[in-house]
């Protein structure tokens, strides 16, 4: 029963996040985020969150509400699980430390908010266009890109369960 409180306890209101980083600020450390649909996990979520963790010391993922997924068009049966389901599954990851929902388009308002030291993209992005570098590059943040792991993605992946 201990470790499933330690779980629920990852998955975090926008209000709780901003008192739990303020008492890591307090003991300097170094706050890294993320963001993603993260809809169905494979190892490729695996490799770039453990990637995005090692660049720092709390690692924060702003987690797509499922009304953000149907509205990045991600396809018509999306998200497959909906958002407590990909919540609790990635708060059983050691390299994720808080779970916060977002319910726009973009992060771009929890990245304000949250004002972390490193925000991280895949490196499917180009620096200058991800969402947030201007609020980084203001705060004497980086913004880093992680390379994915190649033949992993949630799109192939459905694709692949449907023809079996």
């Amino acid at each position: 029963m201990l470790f499933h409180n330690q779980l629920r306890e990852k998955i975090v209101s926008q209000d709780q996040a901003l008192k739990a980083l303020r008492i890591y600020r307090e003991k300097n450390k170094k706050i890294v985020f993320t963001n993603g649909c993260f809809d169905i996990l494979h190892s490729g979520h695996i490799d770039y969150l453990s990637q995005a963790r090692d660049l720092g010391d709390i690692l924060v993922l702003g987690l797509n509400t499922d009304q953000s997924v149907k509205r990045l068009n991600k396809g018509l049966n999306r998200p497959i699980n909906d958002e407590k389901s990909r919540a609790y599954v990635l708060a059983g990851l050691a390299s994720v430390d808080l779970i916060v929902f977002f319910d726009e388009e973009t992060p771009y308002n929890l990245i304000k908010l949250l004002q972390p030291n490193v925000l991280v993209k895949g490196n499917d992005y180009e620096l200058e266009k991800i969402i947030g570098v201007d609020i980084l590059k203001e705060n004497g943040g980086k913004v880093i890109t992680i390379p994915f792991l190649v033949g992993y993605s949630t799109t192939s992946l459905i694709k692949k369960i449907i023809e079996g």
